[in-house]
């Protein structure tokens, strides 16, 4: 477990919380003081109230909850939200209605989920040749049925 410093921006927003005991994210809720419409086919940015401060070597990530995504079609616009460490603004999840049928959010409905993670970071040593493995440059669909 790591700390992670949270200041709450809007009223009537309570701290994230982890679902269960075993849950790896936790949930992120619309701190918008209205409903906020997302007509199919587009994205709208949805203000969740919070800031955070991660430690170095973190990275915050934030992804759709999986049953709004499979039953409602509200998905991560950009796939997944990168919170770098040196943030401290608002977090904001961009969400895209992939669905057919508009769909309201709610005031404090659960819009998204993050997670902490750790970082590496990449020191690049340019090369003429990379190890062999058996897969080599073998690209999509190269290990079996698509």
């Amino acid at each position: 477990m790591t700390d992670v410093k949270i200041k709450i921006l809007r009223e009537n927003i309570s701290l994230p919380k982890y679902a269960t005991e075993g849950s790896a994210a936790f949930d992120l809720v619309c701190a918008s003081d209205e409903a906020v419409l997302v007509p199919a086919g587009k994205r709208k940015l949805i203000p969740t109230g919070i800031a955070i401060s991660i430690p170095t070597g973190t990275v915050a990530v934030i992804s759709a909850r999986s049953g709004l995504s499979a039953k409602k079609g509200i998905t991560a616009a950009n796939g997944i939200g990168v919170i770098d460490s040196d943030y401290r603004g608002e977090i904001f999840f961009s969400a895209a209605n992939i669905s057919e049928e508009d769909y309201t959010i709610a005031p404090g409905e659960r819009i998204a989920q993050m997670m902490i993670m750790p970082v590496l970071t990449a020191n690049f040593i340019v090369c003429d040749e990379l190890d062999e493995t058996e897969r080599g440059a073998g690209g999509f669909g190269s290990t079996g049925k698509i």
